[in-house]
């Protein structure tokens, strides 16, 4: 009996043959000669995510495309039957659960690739700031910047300081003709911005101990005054300011600073209760010539802060002191002599509003340093002016 196939029998696709199976499905092909592990193994035992696959694989890289230029086989879409992976032998790498060949770990399973940094040349700078520059600095003071573009580093006070100036000066005037308690309470405001005044306009703040000596060196000297009396005032105010540079002296060798720091704190400790203590010269003077000399100071200061060129502001002003002082002089009996009174106080109250105009100052100095100065300043004159043509 002769063996005859069965009608429709294909014994090719009962047996899988390879050769069939190559030319009618070539990723068959590669499916049937690549080793399959039974074992566990890190490939089996990773597993693919059922679902979000698309978000959580890495973007395939990008290669020589052949398709785009049209060569060969790239075209149809496939690759070429006996010309695809493992169609000599070679078995092709099935694609791992993240999109990278199996027995080889994807892009980053170990941790993020370390980004490579290029090494710092030899000198350069890595301190963080930028490279020097001959434009300027950010951090140049307006001061320097000033002195550096050809300008006066000087700003003056102005008008408020001015106006509060010739406010504190009027209520000297006027309490001096009431009596010396009276003229005590303005001045005792005179000396505490004196004293905190100084201490700013030297950069030294908070300098709480010696701002708090001076003051307290200023209310020794009134004490002292009111009582010894007028006739004793120099004693008593040169021995109060003896005292209180020795007491500041000591101060300093207390301190624990360095020692230029100690020098810079003692001379400012000393010059602040020597200005402080100084004003008490309103309270020695001659009530008439410290109304006078008050008056005087306050018209001096707001007509130095007029909108002029200094030379013509610093005439105006002298000018206009003089005047007052001859309308002040005339209320009390000093007359004509009030003139000269009144140009000297001023020009000593110039000189202090100069000192408190001096590289570029704060504002809390101008009205501070600015205001006090030109009538702590102006106490020698008047005391001395007012003996001498009293």
């Amino acid at each position: 009996m002769t063996n005859q196939p069965y009608e429709g029998y294909d014994p090719y696709s009962q047996q899988g043959w390879p050769a069939q199976q190559e030319y009618d499905d070539p990723q068959a092909a590669q499916q049937q000669y690549t080793q399959q592990w039974q074992g566990q193994t890190w490939d089996t035992q990773v597993q693919a995510p059922a679902a979000g696959a698309a978000e959580t694989a890495y973007p395939p890289q990008q290669t020589y495309d052949a398709e785009a230029q049209g060569y060969g086989a790239g075209q149809q879409g496939a690759a070429a039957p006996g010309q695809g992976p493992g169609a000599y032998g070679s078995p092709a790498p099935s694609p791992g659960p993240y999109g990278s060949p199996a027995g080889a770990p994807g892009p980053g399973a170990y941790g993020p690739a370390p980004t490579a940094s290029a090494p710092a040349a030899p000198g350069a700078d890595t301190s963080g700031y930028g490279p020097a520059t001959v434009a300027g600095n950010a951090r140049v003071t307006d001061a320097q910047r000033a002195r550096l573009e050809g300008r006066s580093p000087i700003i003056e006070p102005g008008i408020q300081p001015a106006a509060l100036t010739a406010l504190l000066g009027l209520l000297l005037s006027g309490a001096a003709a009431v009596g010396s308690y009276a003229l005590l309470v303005p001045l005792v405001v005179l000396q505490a911005v004196t004293a905190a005044g100084w201490f700013r306009l030297n950069g030294m703040w908070p300098a709480r101990q010696g701002i708090a000596l001076a003051f307290l060196g200023a209310l020794v000297a009134d004490a002292a005054v009111l009582t010894a009396g007028r006739e004793n005032a120099p004693a008593a105010i040169l021995g109060t300011l003896g005292v209180w540079v020795l007491l500041s002296l000591v101060m300093q060798l207390r301190s624990h600073a360095d020692p230029d720091e100690r020098m810079y704190g003692l001379m400012a400790t000393v010059a602040s209760a020597a200005l402080a203590i100084v004003a008490t010269g309103h309270l020695a003077a001659d009530p008439d010539a410290v109304t006078v000399g008050a008056a005087a100071v306050a018209v001096a200061v707001l007509a130095r802060a007029l909108p002029l060129p200094t030379a013509a502001s610093v005439v105006v002003s002298l000018l206009a002191a003089a005047g007052a002082g001859i309308a002040v002089g005339g209320m009390t009996g000093l007359g004509a002599k009030g003139a000269l009174l009144g140009a000297g106080a001023a020009v000593c109250a110039l000189i202090g509003h100069r000192v408190a105009s001096y590289d570029y100052p704060s504002r809390f100095v101008h009205f501070t340093a600015g205001v006090a100065l030109p009538l702590a300043a102006s106490a020698p004159a008047v005391y001395v002016l007012g003996r001498a043509i009293g």
